[in-house]
């Protein structure tokens, strides 16, 4: 259902108070997903426009039924950030979400979540033919161990890829993270966290060449930004947030304006969980460029 795919926009107040949205204000949300974030920007404050990009079908469909009452004040684009051709000095601010959303999360057959038992698919983008099963059934020993370590930070991952290349092919989430979870020392089948959890977000990292485009993103956005305009960028774990904080201090055109990242009050995290380990970061377009 399109409705379910609309989700909580985490840290609204301090996008909105980090924007400064302006009547008559051009906006591009790059990950739009279910037209949360959208649906703030255009609600505060009038004759607002948003440029509303996301490379996820669902998402764009989802995005158009819930901003249908803002017709004509929002332009679709089915699109990876990465891939947007970045117009000079248009918008007034520029916010991205990143990560994987709920709906990605609770919908089985996208093969997200070991929650379900689904088809190892976990693309963003379905026009694309890598699958997370081309990569468990297909990647040599060492290209698996490498990318588990690197992009899930997993202290076990030749352990992980040795069990995985003993086992496999699979076809299905379930027998994954069985396999993942069988291979580790008792003490962390029964942690804080799954002992999959890790593997999945490297596999979803690599599948959708996440940070590759994070990089690309972060390079050419601030030229989109008008002098004064500004770009906040949400991430959820410390590889991404780490290239967030360097893109941004490192970017000619921009001033950092969030020494530490912002994270959710408490309020927020007891309404939506999700929020707890989102980190805010906010960059201002300098005149002088």
């Amino acid at each position: 259902m399109v409705e379910e795919f609309f989700h909580l926009p985490v840290l609204s107040r301090e996008v909105l108070a980090g924007l400064a949205v302006r009547p008559g204000g051009f906006y591009l949300d790059a990950t739009v997903g279910g037209g949360g974030h959208s649906r703030m920007i255009l609600a505060a404050a009038p004759d607002v426009r948003v440029t509303a990009i996301d490379q996820d079908e669902e998402a764009m469909s989802a995005a158009r039924s819930n901003l249908v009452e803002y017709e004509g004040q929002v332009d679709f684009i089915h699109t990876n950030f990465a891939n947007y051709q970045f117009p000079k000095d248009k918008f007034d601010g520029i916010i991205a979400d990143l990560g994987v959303s709920s709906h990605h999360l609770d919908s089985p057959e996208r093969g997200f979540s070991f929650r379900h038992d689904a088809g190892l698919d976990m693309r963003m983008d379905r026009r694309q033919s890598l699958t997370a099963a081309d990569v468990v059934n297909e990647w040599d020993e060492a290209e698996l161990a490498d990318v588990f370590f690197k992009y899930g930070e997993e202290r076990l991952s030749r352990r992980i890829a040795r069990r995985i290349l003993e086992r496999r092919p699979f076809s299905t989430t379930g027998e994954l993270a069985f396999a993942i979870a069988s291979s580790v020392p008792a003490k962390y089948r029964h942690g804080r966290i799954h002992p999959a959890t890790r593997v999945f977000q490297a596999l979803r990292i690599v599948v959708n060449d996440e940070l590759q485009s994070l990089e690309t993103f972060i390079a050419q956005a601030p030229q989109a930004l008008v002098p004064g305009g500004r770009i906040a960028i949400i991430s959820f774990h410390s590889l991404e947030d780490r290239l967030v904080k360097h893109g941004l201090r490192n970017s000619p055109l921009l001033r950092v304006l969030t020494k530490k990242p912002i994270e959710a009050q408490e309020d927020e995290i007891v309404n939506n969980p999700r929020s707890r380990s989102a980190k805010l970061r906010i960059a201002e377009r300098t005149i002088n460029h």
